[in-house]
């Protein structure tokens, strides 16, 4: 924390603009070391402000840039700050950052800088994860939930939380150590009413675990069925593009093809199979497999058939669609309110199968004011622990335990609240969170 930290903070490759980012207590010193003003006018970089400038290494000059320094506590990582916006070349950038390090900063680490400012109380750490999700966004809806976390939504409920739980622990324990106090134990009706409010609310969070999976991850969505029901002119349909070959010939489709995209602001993922049928193959008997695979890890399967022909076995499972393509051939009256009628050739019924799809995945109740919680995998874990640590409580109550007891699971509970905005004592679980984060930020 007392080093000075640099890095290119701008995507690798070419573009307009570069960005470079020091962070530490010798940033504007470094900057000011290499800057100076434009056509023999020199200058110092201003405060908050961008100034236009000549950078420059030993006489050698770098580029043209424009530089601004900022000063702690009042900068993203809470200590002094510089920027320097270059032309965005890979040499240029490149060139920028050596001088930077060969006059005293050192290499970031990644997240380095999001960690010094959740180390300096600028953020939490529920916020401070929300940094990457904004970053790697794919659809409105996903960009929603992480701005919604990044402006604090989520740590506000987690210390809502963790203040009631705070409350109810501090009366108990000054029960225990001042028994003469005359203290009211609060250990019955209204004790167990304020725990199983406390327990209803992680509840309430945990139940937004898989809408936060979906929306950072993407909804794995298996396109299945026989070979020959347009399985591949789905995929290129919805893609947008010619993904996949389309043959008349069975089998075509061997491995499993993927691909991104957003279907009414939800990212899918869509995945192609290998159409399912008898066959002495082995190499398309592996694709079966890989398909037979892929749908016990689907978020949603979309059962494609073939809208002329009579229903046939029905896959189970509460994530299945079933779509009937071909509906220019006719439709199966077997299929009527069954399945959702679509043509690949005809691009038709595309409208009510988004709308199904959509309903299908989030129960139709996924808008964008529902969105502001979202709760990520390690975020459940911990809140896991605590709602067994409160159910725990609240059943050594009912057997009438030892008031100490109960103290100590609500302290569990408190800790993997805690947990969550960051108040832990390991480095390990820090290290984990900040190593996914990219270089620069």
């Amino acid at each position: 924390m007392t080093d000075t930290i640099a890095a290119i903070s701008s995507p690798f490759g070419e573009g307009a603009i570069g960005v470079l980012r020091l962070s530490g207590p010798r940033s504007h010193e470094i900057l000011a070391s290499l800057f100076a003003g434009h056509l023999a006018r020199p200058r110092k970089p201003t405060p908050r402000r961008l100034t236009h400038g000549l950078l420059s290494k030993n006489g050698q000059v770098l580029d043209d840039v424009l530089a601004t320094t900022f000063s702690g506590p009042k900068s993203y990582t809470g200590e002094d700050m510089a920027e320097i916006y270059c032309h965005g070349g890979i040499l240029v950038t490149r060139r920028i950052l050596d001088a930077l390090l060969a006059s005293g900063a050192r290499l970031a680490e990644p997240g380095e800088f999001s960690f010094r400012a959740f180390a300096h109380g600028k953020m939490d750490l529920t916020q401070a994860e929300a940094v990457m999700d904004v970053i790697r966004a794919q659809t409105d809806l996903a960009l929603r939930a992480s701005q919604e976390q990044l402006s604090g939504k989520l740590g506000e409920a987690m210390m809502a939380l963790r203040t009631e739980l705070l409350q109810i622990l501090a009366h108990l324990e000054a029960y225990i150590d001042f028994p003469d106090e005359d203290i009211d134990p609060e250990t019955g009706e209204q004790f167990f009413q304020r725990v199983t409010r406390a327990v209803g609310e992680i509840d309430r969070l945990l139940a937004t675990a898989s809408r936060g999976r979906l929306l950072r991850e993407g909804v794995r969505t298996v396109i299945y069925g026989e070979p020959n029901v347009g399985k591949s002119s789905l995929l290129n349909t919805l893609s947008g593009f010619d993904r996949a070959i389309v043959s008349s010939t069975p089998g075509t489709t061997r491995d499993l093809i993927e691909e991104n995209i957003n279907l009414g602001g939800v990212h899918l993922r869509l995945i192609d199979t290998a159409g399912i049928r008898a066959s002495e193959d082995e190499i398309e008997q592996q694709g079966m497999a890989r398909s037979r695979h892929a749908l016990d890890t689907a978020d949603l399967v979309l059962h494609l058939v073939a809208a002329p022909h009579p229903p046939g076995e029905a896959l189970p499972g509460d994530n299945i669609l079933i779509v009937a393509n071909k509906t220019d051939l006719g439709l199966h009256p077997g299929w009527e309110n069954r399945a959702i009628p679509i043509s690949c050739q005809e691009q038709t019924g595309f409208d009510l199968l988004e709308k199904a799809i959509l309903e299908k995945v989030f129960g139709g109740s996924l808008l964008l004011q529902n969105s502001e919680i979202a709760i990520s995998a390690r975020h459940k874990n911990c809140l896991i622990r605590a709602q067994k640590a409160c159910q725990e409580a609240l059943h050594a109550l009912q057997q009438g335990v030892s008031i100490e007891l109960i103290a100590i699971e609500l302290h569990t509970a408190l800790d993997a609240i805690g947990e969550v905005m960051g108040r832990v004592e390991s480095d390990d679980i820090l290290g984990e969170i900040f190593s996914t984060f990219c270089i620069g930020k």
